[in-house]
């Protein structure tokens, strides 16, 4: 398939865009730094999960494009493991999709798990993942 023949518009297609890329850092506070002061992303939606124990931002750079910052906040975090031999890295893509339904029947109709239904802020974000291990490497969050 070519870019030409590729029509977003397209009901068919689950995916919309690359909402965003999640960034896992140990330190909250230098990575914000980094990517504010030096590099000019401006600061967006952020939130505290005292459950998971991790605190997320989000980081406009000039068009569209998004970068999530995820950091642990307190020790038996989520991101613990993932952080234990290194500073940080990507953690994981974050997909849009315009049917969140729609896409979980498509993964379901290919035999592709996912786990981690989430509705949040009234059911504007809805979220599932897919783990690395059936994303080529890579956890997909779709949303």
């Amino acid at each position: 398939m070519s870019i030409q023949e590729f029509d977003i518009t397209d009901p068919t297609k689950m995916i919309s865009r690359i909402d965003h890329v999640s960034i896992a850092v140990k330190d909250g506070d230098r990575a914000l730094h980094f990517f504010m002061d030096l590099l000019g992303a401006a600061p967006g939606a952020a939130a505290t999960d005292p459950v998971m124990k991790y605190r997320w931002q989000i980081l406009s750079l000039g068009d569209l494009s998004r970068l999530e910052v995820i950091y642990p906040i307190d020790e038996g975090s989520f991101l613990e493991n993932f952080l234990k031999n290194k500073e940080g890295g990507v953690h994981h893509v974050t997909l849009q999709t315009p049917d969140i339904q729609a896409a979980i029947q498509k993964l379901n109709e290919h035999h592709i798990p996912y786990f981690g239904y989430n509705e949040y802020v009234d059911a504007y974000w809805k979220e599932i993942f897919i783990h690395p291990k059936d994303a080529f490497g890579v956890l997909i969050q779709i949303a």
